[in-house]
């Protein structure tokens, strides 16, 4: 048997240089943290947010690197690029809200941002992935660090059964991605997206067999990404395992997990089973349509449970179950091949928006937060326009945007979805978004309700330290800056032609 050794030109390990470097970076870092003392380990922190800045300067150096690397396997494109700067952007938030938070609660280990690292990689190689079998790898190597990075806070009860909940049903997600990835290969007789959309029409052509083989993996991998993304009925474990976790994880986790998922989703539809989409009319509608229903149960689902929470951890977890199906609605617009540049365009710009906002939130929430985990119910905003203004300030513009009120990044975000959506022709999923949204604004402002309109002192925020704080300024400014200059963003996403690399 010949095997087939790949030249340098095919490695084209310049074009994956930004995922190279920070893998490299993460296990250096595990050897470097052994000899850092354990009152220093600050010090790894520093490391972790030093490696992750050189992986965004190499980023931005190869953004317009529009070519594969990995004899085929990795793509770097545009759109890899943009999704690095969301997930980089969200780790390096990350490891600022880590530093003071690990030391006040105890649990300051250098292993946590070398697992935070390895994570990240995870994350950016699963939206590169050109090819089924990476996507798997990427989605183990993005899980288990923060498996376990779920239950850092253990022994403590919620952090434990975060934690176990998330390895459990992280383990059924990947078992359905992995038989979906098979079926595919046995209709197909490749798992390389170009490949499998190549042989799409073949096999169509052929029995009936190959039809069902690629329905039943296209909704098999659905369902294993469904999971990570949380829309429903995959999102039972967001609640538990965003309240169990430590909350700059929560944060970061919030965006990233989404961001990898929806990349994923949209290069294995948009890239690799397009012509489920363009030559058989009745597939068209099921794929299609089956991805807009489980869009409009997220969002009412989401929203609706929402209203009920009095914990802001569990509130943005079930919030961030509504984004997640905002986000589907570009996802299913996407299944309009003349929309599905503009869709995919949309997801992204929205992802960007979202991980500033977001991340704001928790950061605020993280402000708040007491050293054992707990002040973080609703009721402990109460007067703090009184006691810290600008948290406060910062806490009702972060609530702004997630309602998607106009000159903040969330705003903007929506706008691009709803546009794609509508393109696509999906009114009733469009008029259920704008309804949903007025459901959001009711437990988005009752925050500010209490922090402006409510009697009472107010707690100190004691959390709220100085690299706190800077990255609340971050994601504030980044959410202003959005939905004041939308230009910014929407030159970058310009350049993202997802559709144009089938062949």
């Amino acid at each position: 048997m010949m095997f087939h050794i790949p030249s340098l030109e095919e490695l084209n390990l310049i074009g994956a240089l930004p995922a190279i470097a920070l893998a490299t970076w993460a296990v250096i870092l595990l050897v470097v943290d052994l000899f850092i003392p354990k009152d220093r380990k600050q010090t790894t922190a520093w490391l972790a947010l030093g490696g992750i800045l050189f992986a965004f300067a190499a980023n931005l150096l190869v953004f317009n690197n529009n070519g594969d690397a990995f004899s085929g396997l990795y793509r770097a494109d545009a759109f890899t690029g943009m999704l690095n700067i969301v997930i980089l952007g969200a780790a390096a938030l990350g490891v600022l809200l880590s530093m003071d938070y690990l030391k006040r609660a105890g649990i300051e280990r250098g292993e946590y941002y070398a697992l935070m690292l390895l994570s990240v990689v995870g994350m950016m190689v699963m939206g590169a992935a050109n090819d089924l079998i990476v996507v798997f790898v990427a989605l183990e190597l993005l899980s288990i660090p923060l498996y376990v990075l779920t239950a850092f806070r253990a022994p403590e009860l919620k952090s434990e059964e975060g934690g176990m909940k998330y390895f459990i049903l992280g383990a059924f997600s990947s078992a359905f991605f992995v038989y979906g990835a098979a079926l595919i290969y046995g209709a197909t007789g490749t798992t390389q997206l170009d490949g499998v959309f190549a042989s799409i029409s073949a096999a169509l052509a052929g029995e009936g067999q190959a039809l069902a083989l690629l329905l039943l993996g296209s909704g098999l991998i659905l369902v294993g990404l469904g999971f990570k993304v949380a829309v429903v009925p995959f999102h039972q474990w967001t609640p538990d395992v965003y309240e169990g976790a430590p909350t700059p994880l929560t944060a970061f986790m919030s965006v990233g997990s989404k961001v990898a998922g929806f990349a994923a989703l949209l290069r294995i539809m948009v890239v690799g089973l397009p012509t489920l989409v363009v030559n058989v009319g009745d597939v068209a509608a099921a794929w299609q349509t089956t991805v807009w229903l489980i869009a409009a149960a997220t969002l009412i689902l989401g929203n609706f449970v929402a209203l009920a929470q009095t914990n802001i951890k569990r509130m943005l977890a079930y919030s961030s179950i509504a984004h997640a199906g905002y986000i589907l609605m570009a996802v299913a617009a996407a299944g309009t091949p003349e929309v599905a540049n503009m869709a995919v365009q949309s997801a992204l710009i929205y992802l960007l928006a979202y991980m500033f906002t977001n991340i704001g939130a928790f950061a605020v929430a993280l402000g708040i937060e007491k050293d054992d985990g707990t002040g973080t119910d609703l009721k402990d905003f109460v007067g703090l326009s009184r006691s810290r203004p600008l948290l406060a300030l910062m806490m009702a513009v972060f609530m702004l945007s997630l309602t998607g009120i106009p000159l903040t990044g969330g705003f903007i975000g929506k706008f691009f979805v709803f546009r794609a959506t509508l393109e696509a022709g999906l009114v009733p999923l469009a008029i259920i978004g704008v309804l949903t949204s007025v459901v959001s604004a009711f437990y988005y402002i009752r925050i500010v309700v209490n922090m402006y309109l409510t009697d009472g002192s107010g707690d100190p925020a004691a959390g709220a330290t100085s690299r706190v704080n800077w990255a609340t300024y971050i994601a504030f400014a980044g959410t202003l800056l959005i939905g004041v200059l939308p230009v910014l963003v929407t030159a970058l996403s310009d350049r993202v032609v997802l559709s144009a690399l089938i062949p």
